[in-house]
């Protein structure tokens, strides 16, 4: 391909491109959340808020959700703790899973 077809190209791709910015400036839609937008940053600015204060105001539990998530390394949630007592000998064992050696014997 030559320079000349590559410029052509994406000359062509820019125009289109323009076209459809144009577009997007004249939708409605898209002047509310810029107007929404620029009135919340507003706010920050006036109460000295971060975006991360705000999220955590709206979504208390997203906030506490990724902190445990992210330290567990894993999405799998822990086991709930079982308390398994031997009849015979009164013997007690903590175990989050099944496959526990004292269990098995």
């Amino acid at each position: 391909m030559s320079i000349l077809s590559i410029y052509l190209q994406k000359e062509q791709q820019l125009k289109q491109l323009q076209e459809e910015l144009d577009k997007l400036k004249n939708d409605e839609r898209l002047k509310t959340e810029l107007d929404f937008k620029h009135h919340l940053e507003t706010l920050m600015r006036e109460f000295d808020k971060s975006a991360a204060d705000v999220i955590k105001l709206l979504d208390p539990t997203q906030g506490a959700g990724q902190g445990s998530s992210t330290a567990k390394g894993s999405g799998r949630a822990k086991r709930k703790l079982k308390i398994y007592q031997n009849p015979n000998t009164g013997e007690t064992v903590e175990t989050r899973g099944g496959n526990q050696k004292t269990l098995k014997a």
